[in-house]
This record gives C-alpha cells, sequence and structure tokens, in this order.
C-alpha cells in the first residue's frame, strides 16, 4: 500500500512538474513578443509606431486563437476509436 501511494504521490507531482515547465514556457513567448514588439518598434519611423504594435497585437491574438481552435487539440486531445492512427488527438476541437 505504502508503494502504491509513493508510485502516486510521484506521479501527481511529475504532473504538476510539466504543468508549471509549460506555463512558463508560455508567459517567456509572450515575453518574447513583447520585446520583438519593442524592437520592430525602435526600428521604425515614430509616425509607424503604432501601426508595428497593432501589427505584433494581432500576431500574438491569431495565433493565440490558432493553437485554442487547432493546435490545443491536435496536441493533447484523445484519439477516438475510429481513427486510424495515435498520431493526433481528434477531440476537443473548441473545447467541444
Amino acid at each position: 500500500a505504502l508503494q502504491k501511494d509513493l508510485a502516486d504521490t510521484k506521479e501527481n507531482y511529475n504532473e504538476a512538474l510539466d504543468t508549471i515547465w509549460m506555463l512558463v514556457c508560455a508567459m517567456l513567448v509572450f515575453f518574447m513578443h513583447s520585446g520583438f514588439s519593442l524592437l520592430e518598434a525602435g526600428c521604425v519611423r515614430f509616425k509607424n509606431t503604432q501601426n508595428i504594435l497593432a501589427k505584433n497585437l494581432c500576431v500574438v491574438t491569431i495565433g493565440f486563437l490558432c493553437w485554442y481552435f487547432i493546435g490545443f487539440p491536435l496536441a493533447f486531445g484523445v484519439p477516438t476509436a475510429s481513427s486510424p492512427t495515435k498520431f493526433a488527438g481528434s477531440n476537443n476541437f473548441a473545447m467541444d
């Protein structure tokens, strides 16, 4: 019984660490986008700065929406029994 509890605790701990690591990486990507926006804004004339920042905001928004509707289900969706391969998930598109 103690071995089973230890294995369950270790599994839960590993899952928590994986989740934290994914959140940290996602945060770093969003900070990378903001840094790149500032770099681009610094490389253009003052009159074009607002357009560059709006373009980068659109890029981040479209990227997030594409991940939400298409990327997440393919990466983490559970393949159904009718799918021929288990390469990608085939459910939870737009979180059903």
